[in-house]
């Protein structure tokens, strides 16, 4: 894998989706000032810079990057671009000492068929790491989407979050949630129980566009995908996902 495969797909005119082999970013844009939700692969910045000037974006608008949580496919080039284009980096403060290197990421509960997904995604390149600018704890407005809710949901990590912008229904659902290859409880939690309560959270938002760590973005019957696929989820005996692990999804 390498970052040639690097594709900017736009969702909405204000909403890209950058497209790495092992999972995305997002840039929200709020006129000539952008937000990134998670960074992507390390070593990846200048690949990201070209795709966004390419589709006529100004990097040089990022202000801040949110990181949903600190697992390397989304904290990768976090650091580079923020010193780059003078971003904030936000993240949880349960999340914080992993993205900076402080601790090591915990590992994951794996049920005997995520196995091969975890392997397959530690083929992405390891984060170096990263300064945190600001600490969240859940309930913060954030300055960008006309009011950006951060949501704490922890259970694929600790510090995981959601980034919820009611305004234009957009929930950035980091990894608690996917869509491989349609709404599904994400997979790879620390705490398999605390990550489904997280998701049932999520659900109650009725978004109508969902933006996941992993799969392409949700913009129809979107409130209610993410409800069944909880309650699914919730039955007391999920079936194995329907698609392949290791082909490309974590």
């Amino acid at each position: 894998m390498d970052l040639t495969d690097l594709e900017l797909v736009e969702i909405t005119p204000r909403l890209h989706m950058l497209r790495f082999p092992i999972g995305q970013a997002y840039l929200w844009c709020d006129g000539a000032e952008s937000t990134l939700i998670d960074a992507g692969w390390a070593g990846a910045a200048d690949q990201i810079e070209a795709a966004l000037r390419g589709a006529g974006l100004d990097p040089s608008g990022i202000r801040r990057i949110v990181l949903t949580h600190g697992h390397r496919d989304h904290v990768g080039a976090a650091g580079e671009l923020a010193d780059r284009f003078g971003a904030e980096i936000l993240a949880h403060a349960l999340d914080a000492p992993y993205v900076r290197g402080e601790l090591p990421v915990p590992e994951p509960d794996l049920l005997d068929w995520e196995r091969p997904i975890h392997e397959h995604g530690l083929t992405s390149p390891e984060a170096p790491p990263t300064r945190v600018d600001r600490e969240l704890w859940g309930g913060e407005l954030l300055d960008f989407g006309d009011g950006a809710v951060v949501v704490h949901g922890p259970g694929h990590t600790p510090g995981s979050i959601a980034v919820h912008l009611p305004r234009h229904g957009v929930l950035f659902t980091g990894d608690t949630v996917a869509s491989v290859p349609d709404v599904m409880f994400g997979v790879l939690h620390v705490d398999r129980a605390e990550a489904l309560a997280s998701m049932g959270r999520l659900a109650d938002l009725r978004p109508s566009v969902l933006c996941c760590g992993h799969g392409e973005p949700v913009t129809e019957d979107t409130a209610e995908r993410l409800a069944k696929a909880f309650t699914k989820a919730a039955e007391p005996a999920p079936s194995v996902p329907d698609f392949a692990p290791g082909t490309g999804e974590v």
